[in-house]
């Protein structure tokens, strides 16, 4: 189903028991910072919603997306920390920034997971406009943040059955 019929952040609570005590560091991007935060509003929530105590949740800002990575890098290598949310919103402009940006963001975030064999959350709208990011960030197409709260407790689930 196309993306643009559906509410996206709709899922199921599977390999989501017995992760209470489990540790996230949520960062976020301050560009786009209306869009962000309602991401992280998003994250947040479902992470209280889902058990997870509020002393367990830690929320770190970066400068833009392409900070992210090397943010998640660094979140990733406290050992305390169980899984590392990436939120951030690059919108479509004229030049091919945008793309550059999303593919470095997109291999660096999937790259610190692979290191440090810990889920790393890319977290990160690319909408072409600024009403399709709104539009994902708790619109009419629910909340990234949402989703990428529920990924994170479904790999931690998913690792802790293995």
């Amino acid at each position: 189903m196309a993306s643009n019929l559906k509410n996206l952040s709709e899922h199921s609570g599977k390999n989501m028991k017995g992760l209470q005590k489990k540790k996230f560091a949520i960062l976020v991007s301050e560009w786009n910072e209306e869009v962000t935060e309602s991401l992280y509003n998003g994250a947040y929530e479902t992470l209280l919603e889902n058990g997870i105590p509020k002393e367990n949740i830690q929320k770190h800002y970066v400068p833009g997306s392409f900070e992210l990575s090397l943010g998640a890098q660094w979140m990733a290598e406290r050992k305390e920390i169980d899984a590392v949310i990436c939120l951030g919103c690059v919108i479509q402009g004229e030049t091919k920034h945008f793309d550059f940006i999303c593919d470095a963001v997109a291999h660096g975030i999937t790259n610190v997971s692979l290191k440090y064999n810990k889920p790393v959350i890319f977290g990160v709208l690319t909408p072409n406009t600024q009403q399709q990011a709104l539009d994902r960030a708790g619109g009419k197409h629910g909340n990234k943040g949402d989703e990428a709260a529920f990924t994170a407790l479904k790999m931690l689930g998913l690792a802790k059955g293995l």
